[in-house]
């Protein structure tokens, strides 16, 4: 009966990763498998049970980082995110502790604040780090 169970979570597990794609429960269909193989050779419940636990923790901890940054690789930054690395130049003296600082790219004005807490004066290039809400996140350009 328990062999079912397992069948039953491995087909349940993959049909909601089909639906969302978003790489979680696969991993328990994993661990499922696993304890449906243990099932088999006449492994206990509770052996089954922390053998599912385990093989799913492991997959999920192990493989997802590597399957997503595989997945994700040739994806196109599109909006704000496209901003990321790149230069600006700074159109207001950028001064954390007073809350002030702007720098234009492609055009267009944005808040921006200092990562490393510095002033970073007008003129200056900067490199977008971050985004945080409608502020740009920036580090002073090294000269090159």
């Amino acid at each position: 009966m328990e062999g079912i169970f397992w069948l039953i979570i491995i087909v349940v597990m993959a049909v909601i990763e089909i639906i969302t794609l978003g790489l979680t429960t696969i991993w328990f269909a994993g661990g499922a498998l696993a304890a449906f193989i243990a099932n088999l050779a006449g492994a206990d419940l509770v052996i089954q049970i922390i053998l599912f636990v385990v093989v799913s923790v492991l997959l999920l901890a192990l493989t997802r980082p590597l399957a997503v940054e595989y997945l994700n690789k040739g994806r196109i930054r599109t909006n704000a995110e496209s901003l990321l690395g790149r230069i600006a130049v700074v159109i207001q003296e950028i001064d954390n502790l007073n809350a002030q600082g702007q720098v234009r790219i492609d055009g267009q004005e944005w808040t921006a604040r200092a990562t490393e807490g510095e002033k970073i004066p007008k003129d200056a290039l900067v490199e977008i780090m971050e985004i945080s809400g409608v502020k740009l996140m920036v580090r002073k350009k090294d000269a090159d």
